[in-house]
């Protein structure tokens, strides 16, 4: 891959992750509930399934999943269902008064990676996405399957560090919550926005 290719793909990278969705929701409600480093066990999870992703279009698969109605739809409701499950956990959290020496809840480290990784597999948009904006920085003369490693490798390492921020950023006012009722007031606030989140995704429908 041409070092000018790679420099507009990296760029490219760094708008598609910064750009608010399920992940973000998800990095924000992990940093939240669990604190930074146990929180950021959810955004290694999503990686696994931004990695996951990227292979179904390297692999063709991608563009069968595009063309197939019901893949889609299987896909996508198991999504939707999986964000409201999601923010109907977060609504119904319960809120314990914060001190300097209150210690957060112990997040399983396998349950964070699983819920990251569902999160971000689920929404088969993203793959469709990839589908459409992958092949634009490969060059057809060259062997795919290393250009292919070089922007999986690029693209998850950029969400990895924008999953630090989003996680290390719910850090950071959870540390302004001191009252049960703040506490109440932002988890039912992260449940509203994974409910969001799953409509959005209901919304989506695919391209003809």
């Amino acid at each position: 891959m041409a070092l000018e290719t790679w420099l507009a793909f990296f760029l490219a990278c760094w708008v598609i992750s910064l750009s608010p969705g399920a992940g973000a929701i998800a990095s924000m409600s992990a940093g939240l509930q669990y604190g930074f480093w146990r929180g950021y066990w959810n955004a290694l999870g999503l990686q696994l399934g931004l990695a996951l992703q990227i292979a179904i279009v390297a692999a063709g698969v991608g563009a069968i999943l595009a063309a197939s109605e019901l893949a889609f739809s299987l896909i996508k409701w198991f999504g939707v269902v999986y964000l409201v499950y999601l923010g109907y956990r977060q609504w119904q959290a319960l809120p314990s008064e914060m001190t300097a020496q209150a210690e957060r809840p112990i997040g399983r480290p396998l349950t964070l990676v699983l819920r990251g990784f569902l999160v971000n597999f689920s929404n088969p948009k993203a793959i469709v996405f990839m589908l459409a904006v992958l092949p634009q920085f490969l060059n057809p003369q060259a062997p795919l399957l290393m250009q292919y490693l070089v922007m999986g490798v690029t693209m998850i390492c950029v969400d990895l560090i924008v999953m630090a921020g989003y996680t290390g950023l719910a850090v950071r006012v959870l540390g302004a919550l001191r009252s049960p009722r703040q506490q109440l007031l932002m988890n039912r606030t992260f449940g509203a926005l994974f409910v969001g989140a799953a409509a959005l995704l209901a919304s989506v429908r695919r391209a003809a």
